[in-house]
């Protein structure tokens, strides 16, 4: 145990710093780390552009610098000191500003008045910043204040990783994760870190049912991935797991796929039992991260989400106080993984039967049904129909 807790934190450690966004390099130095841990994933990319149903590709997008300065020269504001600093996908900006106008593009939390939210320009022209609501409070609004952003786009690609172990049955269960946050520990490194180590436990031993891991950008990572692999995935398609908030220190959650009765309900709830703690359970319309595109109208994959503290109900969620040492250490990175390992343990235990035949077998032509008709099966021939009646590879 203390192994896998000083191994998974130290990859967290060494991921920290790498300013992740939709694409760009910082994102695939992700994968890359990820691929020296996992030797089998591969690292798969779309080209920027490109249109998956009815969003398309970012191009990628680096960071090169951003400050503000007043106007004695001081510099407020750093984005090298913090990568929350910088609004992602920002554009460039060069020029001298009133208080009045900074302040449109500054983004605070005045709730959490010592921490800088995250913040994104995705699919939106602009630029922004954001501090902490302690420090706008001391800016002078009296002064002019110069600005300076720059960045860079270019037409590259997107890129995602994926490894799939090959089992005893062709029946497949997805992990996807996430990989596009910057120096956020619950929301974004937990979950990379810990599938990473559960897919390097399940890379070293025989397991009954075969595993797909994704480690995908948010939201156009999912899009594209079923754009290009929707029937791929479908042929032989068991239960679905997003997987990303792991690691708080407190709590376990689980977010329901969208089809009650399902599978991956039912694996989440039974692992849940095991781990013997007391867990929250939410309600499909409370989602917001990558099942809603796995559940979606005419995807229809069954996704479920675990994790310990749900994103968007905690104090540190997509702000600078969710970070590494505090809301999470090596033990909440065990925690998450421990949870995952018990799903694993929940799916590897089960059995689906599916019948073989369409409609009911002949029995009578096996000698388990009367060849004179009219009266009734035996017993035990109306135990084997009944069985053979719920073989639909369902719960």
């Amino acid at each position: 145990m203390q192994n896998y807790q000083k191994n998974m934190y130290k990859l967290a450690t060494r991921l920290w710093p790498l300013n992740r966004s939709l694409a760009g390099k910082p994102t695939y130095d992700t994968l890359k780390i990820l691929k020296e841990n996992i030797k089998k994933l591969k690292i798969k990319k779309i080209r920027s552009g490109k249109k998956v149903y009815d969003w398309k590709i970012p191009y990628e997008w680096k960071a090169n610098s951003a400050k503000i300065i007043d106007e004695d020269n001081k510099t407020i504001l750093d984005y090298k000191n913090n990568n929350l600093h910088l609004v992602t996908f920002s554009n460039s900006f060069n020029g001298k500003l009133k208080f009045k106008e900074l302040k449109k593009k500054i983004y605070t939390l005045k709730n959490i008045p010592n921490a800088i939210p995250y913040r994104t320009l995705y699919y939106k022209k602009d630029w922004g910043f954001s501090m902490s609501y302690n420090q706008y409070k001391k800016l002078n609004r009296k002064k002019n204040y110069k600005v300076i952003v720059d960045t860079t786009f270019k037409k590259g690609f997107m890129r995602y990783g994926e490894l799939y172990i090959k089992g005893k049955s062709k029946k497949e269960v997805i992990f996807s994760t996430n990989i596009c946050h910057p120096s956020l520990a619950n929301n974004e490194l937990s979950g990379p870190v810990i599938m990473t180590y559960i897919a390097k436990l399940l890379s070293n031993k025989k397991n009954n049912y075969s595993y797909r891991f994704l480690f995908i950008p948010e939201t156009i990572g999912s899009i594209a991935y079923v754009y290009y692999n929707l029937k791929k995935v479908k042929k032989n398609f068991l239960a679905g797991f997003n997987c990303i908030c792991l690691g708080y220190k407190k709590g376990y959650s689980f977010l329901p796929s969208k089809y009650e009765n399902s599978i991956s309900n039912f694996f989440a709830t039974e692992s849940l039992k095991k781990i013997k703690e007391k867990y929250k359970e939410y309600s499909w319309l409370d989602r917001g991260s990558d099942e809603r595109q796995y559940c979606s109208p005419n995807i229809g994959l069954d996704f479920a989400s675990l994790m310990t503290a749900k994103y968007g109900e905690y104090k540190e969620y997509h702000n600078s106080l969710d970070k590494l040492g505090t809301t999470v250490t090596s033990k909440g990175l065990y925690r998450g993984y421990k949870l995952i390992k018990s799903l694993v343990d929940t799916i590897e235990s089960e059995i689906f039967p599916m019948s073989n035949f369409l409609c009911e077998p002949q029995m009578s032509k096996r000698g388990l049904y009367p060849n004179v008709g009219g009266g009734l099966p035996s017993k035990f021939t109306s135990d084997i129909m009944n069985i053979i009646s719920y073989c639909d590879g369902c719960t």
